[in-house]
């Protein structure tokens, strides 16, 4: 008998970074809950996009699809900014939100780099 609870089995698939290509876009760093009794198991994860106009657009897009179901809830735990350049292989994480205040982004840092294992991804508070 399996005793992974389903909210288990649905963060194991999760995407743990998932960011543009290229460019300066926003991000959010998300926290992830099961929503099942007994079951606290959570995880971090970075979305980034350059569609956002707001940092609280990404947030409301991600949360409202991992939310589906019943078995996951989500809670932004801050922004920032990342500016992804694939020429030079590099990441650059900083800023903050104005809605969701700064994301830890040493957090941010070590999902991107697990990403993008070949990549220099730096980060500092500095910026908007």
């Amino acid at each position: 008998m399996c005793s992974q609870t389903k909210a288990a089995a649905l963060m194991a698939n999760i995407a743990r970074a998932d960011i543009d290509p290229s460019g300066v876009f926003k991000y959010v760093l998300i926290r992830v809950h099961s929503r099942e009794e007994g079951d606290d198991a959570e995880i971090d994860i970075v979305r980034g996009y350059g569609w956002a106009e707001y940092h609280a657009d990404i947030y409301d897009k991600v949360s409202e699809e991992l939310e589906k179901g019943g078995h996951l809830d989500c809670e932004c735990i801050g922004g920032g900014r990342i500016k992804h350049d694939p020429e030079a292989k590099k990441i650059h994480v900083y800023g903050y939100s104005m809605g969701f205040g700064r994301a830890n982004h040493a957090v941010t840092t070590e999902k991107l780099k697990a990403r993008y294992p070949d990549y220099e991804v730096t980060w500092d508070n500095e910026g908007y």
